[in-house]
């Protein structure tokens, strides 16, 4: 029709294809959920690069609440449509047989603690990566009057780090 609506077309038909190529035919119904996951997470990224903007996704609160219903979704998916390969995940192959409860309730607890753990881990990875972003930009402006062939270099690893 015209060519916002040519490239928006053409831009989720790659990340759908993206999607779509390790998965079966019944996999395929998640595809709009996760386009449009995919599409919001990298506007709201993208909007964060601008100056003096907020990015929602370094609060744990916005992390955690998207980890959460996704990584329940997927255990829950999992458990519904192989449930013994999903159990069997709980306890390695080989183990000891006095050292099966242990490890059942240790595979347990990791299982249930991943959303948490990975979420304060990109949270954590997101704010580092903004607060290096702003540091380096702070010391460009600051060492343009004094050294500028040094504020050039800080700024051309500002601008290969964004």
């Amino acid at each position: 029709n015209n060519r916002l609506s040519t490239i928006q077309l053409w831009f989720t038909h790659l990340i759908t294809k993206q999607l779509m190529t390790p998965l079966n035919k019944a996999g395929h119904k998640w595809a709009l959920l996760l386009t449009s996951l995919i599409l919001m997470l990298l506007s709201i990224n993208l909007l964060g690069l601008l100056p003096y903007t907020f990015t929602p996704t370094t609060q744990l609160s916005m992390n955690m609440a998207l980890a959460l219903p996704l990584w329940l979704a997927t255990l829950l998916t999992g458990l519904r449509n192989q449930p013994s390969a999903s159990l069997g995940h709980l306890l390695p192959e080989g183990t000891p047989t006095p050292l099966i409860p242990a490890l059942i309730m240790i595979e347990t607890t990791s299982l249930l603690i991943r959303p948490l753990a990975l979420g304060v881990r990109l949270t954590a990875n997101l704010t580092a990566g903004h607060l290096l972003i702003q540091l380096i930009s702070t010391a460009t402006i600051a060492l343009l009057p004094m050294m500028p062939s040094i504020s050039a270099l800080t700024a051309l690893i500002l601008f290969l780090l964004t």
